[in-house]
């Protein structure tokens, strides 16, 4: 699965996502979607944007979690 962690980048630069939103230029409402992981796709145009203002890298907000029970 994968895992946004925009909410964790977002406190590390101390950005609300009204501020990141506006910086962005994406509705507050698309980006909320975008955090909580309920999106099924993102523009690469918009990660470059997020990864740009918030001076980061794609897997700094994104990360791959194998969540299949290993026994």
């Amino acid at each position: 699965m994968i895992v946004v962690n925009l909410d964790l980048m977002m406190a590390k630069r101390k950005i609300s996502l009204g501020e990141l939103a506006e910086k962005v230029d994406i509705t507050p409402a698309n980006l909320s979607i975008f955090k909580t992981g309920k999106a099924r796709a993102v523009r690469f145009s918009t990660l470059e944007r997020l990864c740009q203002v918030l001076d980061c890298q794609p897997a700094d907000l994104l990360e791959y979690r194998d969540d299949e029970t290993k026994s």
